[in-house]
């Protein structure tokens, strides 16, 4: 029995031991006879199906000084690695500064006093009466202040290419303007005049920023469709811009300003605003701030 015993025992000794070479085995080769590669160079991809992927090796943190690290620290870093063999960190990038405001936002369109301010039929200036105060006279009309150098240098430049460009209007009160819009309204009846000539409160010549401009060559069409035509009027639809004037009122944004065409009215706003606008390709005020107008008063 005891034979027995120690039989099976032997047995099983050989089993296990023949288990755990063929185990070795496999772990020491490929299927092909290839030798397998180390543990620590497999794969460690979830992508290339590594079961291993799941829990990869998890490297110690560096510590890295920002001076040089004294002996005994290097010592003690982890896995033998000699800090001062790391490479420079790159520096944090300064902030950048604010970013200014857009450029739609470098005036408020509702103040009477902004050079950006919209008049129409839909925005009347508040209050109706705004008189601004800062005016000079340029070519015998009163203008804002920010209109005497390019309004000079615009009449300048035109006279210096042979155009009589000359000043018709500039700055008009509320009482003055009652006055023009109650003869065009004795005239033409007030929806004919309304279409014409603004009611005070309404007018761009209230803000100081809108002048009338007429022809020494042709004076017969000054204030006249007929103005376009002339020398002055096809000068100042090519050039005004340059100066930061719009020719405001046109054929083409009727709908949108309220008023019928007049190519001789010019209305200052800069030329970065001027710039933008044919940026974007609008040609009034309302499409480029987004702002009410129409041919009606509200």
């Amino acid at each position: 029995m005891a034979r027995q015993r120690a039989r099976r025992t032997g047995a099983q000794v050989l089993s296990v031991l023949a288990v755990g070479g063929l185990t070795v085995g496999l772990l020491l080769h490929r299927a092909d006879g290839t030798p397998a590669p180390d543990q620590a160079d497999a794969p460690r991809s979830a992508d290339q199906g590594d079961p291993r992927a799941a829990a990869p090796r998890v490297d110690p943190p560096l510590v890295v000084p920002t001076e040089a690290a004294p002996a005994e620290d290097r010592a003690a870093a982890p896995d033998g690695v000699d800090l001062l063999d790391l490479p420079d960190l790159p520096r944090a990038t300064p902030l950048d500064p604010p970013t200014p405001l857009p450029l739609l936002e470098r005036y408020p369109t509702g103040d009477p006093a902004s050079p950006w301010v919209v008049v129409n039929k839909a925005l009347p200036l508040v209050p109706g009466d705004y008189a601004p105060t800062d005016l000079v006279v340029v070519g015998g009309y009163e203008v804002r202040a920010a209109l005497a150098d390019p309004l000079s240098r615009m009449l300048a430049a035109a006279a210096a290419e042979g155009v009589g460009l000359e000043l018709r209007s500039g700055f008009r009160s509320a009482a003055y303007q009652e006055q023009v819009h109650a003869d065009w309204t004795g005239r033409l009846g007030e929806p004919r005049a309304d279409e014409v000539s603004a009611r005070p409160g309404h007018s761009e010549h209230q803000t100081g920023l809108a002048v009338d401009v007429g022809s020494s060559s042709a004076p017969a069409c000054d204030f006249e469709a007929c103005f376009e035509q002339t020398a002055e009027g096809r000068w100042v639809a090519a050039r005004a811009g340059e100066f930061g004037f719009l020719v405001r009122y046109t054929a083409a944004n009727q709908a949108v300003t309220g008023y019928a065409p007049e190519g001789w009215h010019l209305r200052y706003v800069g030329t970065d605003l001027v710039a933008e606008m044919r940026a974007r390709g609008v040609t009034t005020l309302e499409e480029l701030f987004g702002l009410p107008g129409g041919p009606d008063y509200r």
